[in-house]
This record gives structure tokens, C-alpha cells and sequence, in this order.
């Protein structure tokens, strides 16, 4: 999943970036609104974690026109503690969740866990379960009929994407822009490297090649 981070503070944007990527995301980091409000409009981010605090452009000016071009993206807005008005006009705005600062990273993760969930239908899921799996997001490992699989960083950021997007085909495009942040080389080659190693996991039918069209991760038995 890619993530953007909009964070003027150098010093918490650096660390959320680390956090994020060892939690298996993509993360790409800007600082002015101005330029979050063009990229986070044109590239096809899965979330975006956003301070309101911006030089060029505010945050909440950013995410009123990113709702009024019907950017959908799921927001969590970053404010202090104190600035309740804050919380309460993003949220009006458009803002899916909010946290306040400081706050310990844990939080952070379990809050992005949830609203990609919810942008996916798994609303009531406290944990990532689709075509037969569970997902553990902590471990980074995947339980299969009771049995514990580990997974490299690769093989998990691209199970946890197409579990969030079971039954549907996935093409190496869709994988490339959100398994990948914007400085990152793309080969294609690579995808299908990692989608093998999880077959060898999983079993040959868990995930159906279509072939011109992508991957599908299938219910057993379908």
C-alpha cells in the first residue's frame, strides 16, 4: 500500500517514514501544501497521513480541494493537542480520522490498519482476512488453515494488497503504483518472483494469473 505523508516537521516526518516502511508500506514525504495538493490529486495513493500545520498551502485548504475534485483516498489528519477547532473543521472537510500529537506510532499503524480495512469493505474485521487467510500486520506473517507462514517485506506488502482487493484482478501497473513509493525502479519481472514465492506458501490456485490482465487472489475452491 502507498502512503503520503504531508509533514513540514523534518524530524517526525523522517520518523513516520521509517516506521511506515518497516511496516511494509510504500511512503513518499512532502512538506508544502501546494505541492501535496498536486500529487496527492494525480498519484494513486492508498492514504494520506496529513499535518494541517503547511507552509504554501494549509492542510485543510489541501483537503477541501482534494474532496471537491472527488479525490477519495482515505485522510488521517495530524493536529496538536490542543487545537480541537482543528480537528473539528477537518473532519467537516473530509478527513477520515484524526490524531493528535504527540503519539506513539503503534496507534498511528493500528489507525491506517483500520481505514484501509474500512476502504475496503472490512469494516468489522479487527484483523485482514480475505480468500481463506488472516493476515497478521504485526508479525508480518500469514495464517492458512491454522498453519503460520513468514513472510519477507516483499511478499507481505503484496499479499496484504491483494487482500484488501480479493477477487478482483490486479494488474502489474495497479501493483507497481502502490507497492512501490515515487523513487522507486519498477520491474515487472520482480512481481511475478514474488507472487510465485507466495504460491510455493499458499498453494498454485490462491493466486490465478490472467494472462494480458493480472492477478487474482480466489476463495478455496472457487
Amino acid at each position: 500500500m502507498r502512503i503520503l505523508i504531508v509533514e513540514d516537521n523534518v524530524s517526525l516526518a523522517d520518523e513516520l517514514t521509517a516506521d511506515l516502511k518497516r511496516a511494509g508500506y510504500a511512503v513518499d514525504w512532502l512538506a508544502d501544501g501546494r505541492d501535496a495538493a498536486y500529487q496527492g490529486a494525480t498519484e494513486p495513493y492508498d492514504l494520506v497521513v496529513l499535518d494541517l500545520g503547511l507552509p504554501g498551502k494549509s492542510g485543510l485548504d489541501v483537503l477541501r480541494e482534494w474532496r471537491a475534485a472527488r479525490v477519495q483516498h482515505p485522510v488521517l489528519i495530524l493536529t496538536a493537542r490542543d487545537h480541537w477547532a482543528e480537528r473539528i473543521e477537518g473532519l467537516k472537510a473530509g478527513a477520515d480520522d484524526y490524531l493528535t500529537k504527540p503519539f506513539h506510532p503503534e496507534e498511528l499503524q493500528l489507525r491506517i490498519q483500520a481505514l484501509l480495512r474500512r476502504a475496503h469493505g472490512q469494516v468489522n474485521q479487527a484483523q485482514l482476512s480475505a480468500a481463506g487467510l488472516q493476515l497478521d500486520e504485526a508479525q508480518q506473517q500469514v495464517i492458512k488453515n491454522g498453519e503460520s507462514f513468514q513472510l519477507t517485506a516483499a511478499e507481505f506488502s503484496l499479499l496484504r494488497y491483494l487482500m484488501l482487493n480479493a477477487g478482483k484482478i490486479i494488474s502489474k501497473t495497479q501493483l507497481h503504483d502502490h507497492l512501490y513509493d515515487g523513487e522507486s525502479e519498477r520491474d515487472s519481472n520482480v512481481i511475478e518472483v514474488h507472487i510465485n514465492h507466495l504460491r510455493a506458501k499458499l498453494g498454485k490456485a490462491a493466486i490465478e494469473t490472467r494472462r494480458g490482465q493480472g492477478y487474482r487472489l480466489v476463495e478455496p475452491n472457487a
